[in-house]
């Protein structure tokens, strides 16, 4: 059996040990470790499958194993990190009787990641952009605005009421049919790249100003243009 049928999946496997091991940081409460796993994780979901195209192996099992590891990098480890955050951040009087449980709302993402990875292996319409948000771009967004604005989310006893909110919009936005487009360039002109080129031109005055945090900013501003996409067409 010729060795390269085994480089894709082995990268596949990389990518899932990185959302363990991010998985692991959430859990000990250490979010920027744990976003860095996720973003190592994310640079193997990236190589996996350039490599079984390269390579010309690509397999049923290699997609299965491919949205398997995605679920632990891209939902099992950002929900480790909003869980984490709501046992540890100040809550209203009016819900500390439901402290014990409610952190657990979380993991309701990491089930939406899953069925949005299980969505996309069946829907056809998305070789050129997305419909609805992509997990890795979910991920992302949790992950940095719970590392860039931790200790105010922290401090503020409102604020547990805007993350389960934001659970829930997210969760729902990784299974909406709305079509958001992909940073995928046919050609590098300005014709027909306009959104692409306005979008990461952008994104660079938030990461300056911003920091870390702008990753957050950028994801939920690449929804947004996104869904004005839609609506002027």
């Amino acid at each position: 059996m010729s060795l390269k049928r085994h480089i894709p999946n082995t990268i596949t496997c990389c990518n899932l040990i990185s959302g363990c091991i991010a998985t692991a940081f959430a859990f000990g409460g250490n979010a920027e470790m744990s976003l860095t796993w996720i973003i190592i994780g994310a640079t193997f979901d990236f190589f996996d499958g350039m490599s079984a195209r390269l390579l010309g192996v690509s397999s049923p099992i290699g997609k299965e194993l491919d949205s398997l590891a995605d679920d632990i990098t891209f939902g099992l480890a950002p929900a480790t990190i909003v869980f984490n955050m709501l046992c540890t951040m100040d809550y209203p009087i009016f819900l500390e009787p439901a402290r014990p449980w409610l952190p657990f709302v979380a993991f309701v993402m990491a089930a939406f990641s899953a069925l949005r990875l299980a969505k996309f292996n069946l829907d056809e319409r998305q070789a050129l952009g997305f419909i609805g948000l992509p997990t890795p771009a979910n991920a992302l967004f949790w992950g940095a605005l719970i590392v860039g604005a931790g200790s105010w989310l922290e401090s503020c006893p409102l604020a547990v009421l805007a993350i389960i909110a934001g659970v829930a919009l997210s969760s729902w936005l990784m299974i909406a049919e709305i079509p958001m487009f992909a940073l995928k360039f046919k050609q590098w002109g300005w014709r027909g790249n306009e959104v692409r080129y306005v979008f990461l031109l952008s994104c660079i005055p938030l990461i300056v100003i911003f920091g870390i945090s702008a990753f957050a900013i950028i994801i939920a501003w690449y929804v947004v243009l996104s869904s004005i996409i839609r609506i002027n067409k």
